[in-house]
């Protein structure tokens, strides 16, 4: 796939799509940290990046208070699950309707909060995510965000079995490896590095799934949180929450992989920077 240069957070070129690959896609999760406070931000960089697809997590606001008309002035089309105050997930689609497939996980009930959305966007099925923290650990907070790994594995599994092309993107709240936390030995006993979330997300990926990043990263430490406290972003401190999983059958289209940390330092930012990855229309020979 023709590629051009684009300047990166680490100082060096990104491959990003040329108009070339008429099946191109790129897809990208953003935790953005409330939508309507940061919408300036987030239309920045939807016109800076121009994503395909986009999936966004903590929306903090209930259904109908999402942004739409912003949004589709923008050029994308959206479905979304909200909530008041926390939570919430939406994916975006650039100039075409995504055709939702599924609000909440099996298992999901009323009182459920808004953290799981799919649909089928640009021939490919998206699931967007935000698993919950689980702090403080071990207690019952920790106990349910390790029910909704456990199902939201099981759905995983079902999808794979569907043999669609399928994209789970989303906040993770995991850090998998060692070099996806800054400072690891402070982090063992936290909700998001604990052996029983690092055994749940090898156990997801064990069922065939690939990391994008890390694929085409495989020995860098790389960040897509920092904090706001103790000059996280300052001193690069940093967390890999965010993560794009590709089913089998999307992984030989994988060509980029990037984090815009950029992002992380434009004014009244997230905590979190956008995460993306292309896709060429057809299998790479990478």
């Amino acid at each position: 796939m023709a590629t051009r240069a684009k300047p990166s957070s680490r100082g060096r070129p990104s491959a990003e799509p040329e108009d070339g690959d008429p099946g191109a896609v790129k897809i990208a999760t953003f935790n953005v940290n409330g939508v309507n406070g940061r919408l300036p931000l987030l239309l920045r960089w939807l016109e800076e990046a121009t994503p395909d697809i986009v999936c966004l997590q903590e929306l903090k606001a209930p259904q109908g208070k999402f942004p739409l008309g912003a949004i589709e002035a923008a050029g994308y089309r959206a479905v979304w699950h909200g909530q008041s105050r926390w939570n919430g997930v939406a994916i975006l689609s650039r100039g075409s309707e995504p055709i939702e497939t599924r609000r909440g996980l099996p298992g999901d009930d009323a009182e459920s909060d808004s953290r799981y959305i799919e649909a089928a966007v640009k021939g490919v099925l998206i699931g967007c995510l935000y698993l919950p923290n689980g702090n403080p650990a071990p207690g019952p907070k920790f106990e349910r965000k390790l029910d909704w790994f456990r199902r939201f594995t099981e759905h995983a599994a079902t999808l794979l079995a569907s043999g669609a092309p399928v994209i789970l993107a989303g906040d993770y709240n995991t850090m998998p490896t060692d070099l996806d936390v800054h400072r690891p030995e402070r982090w063992t006993d936290d909700a998001l590095f604990r052996p029983e979330v690092r055994e749940a997300f090898e156990g997801l990926t064990g069922q065939g799934w690939t990391d994008a990043v890390r694929a085409l990263h495989p020995g860098e430490r790389l960040y897509t949180f920092w904090d706001y406290l103790r000059t996280a972003w300052e001193r690069d401190a940093g967390l890999r929450l965010d993560h794009l999983l590709l089913s089998p059958n999307l992984s030989g289209r994988l060509a980029a992989a990037e984090i815009d940390r950029h992002v992380r330092g434009w004014d009244h930012a997230s905590d979190h920077a956008p995460v993306w990855i292309s896709l060429t229309g057809e299998a790479s020979s990478r």
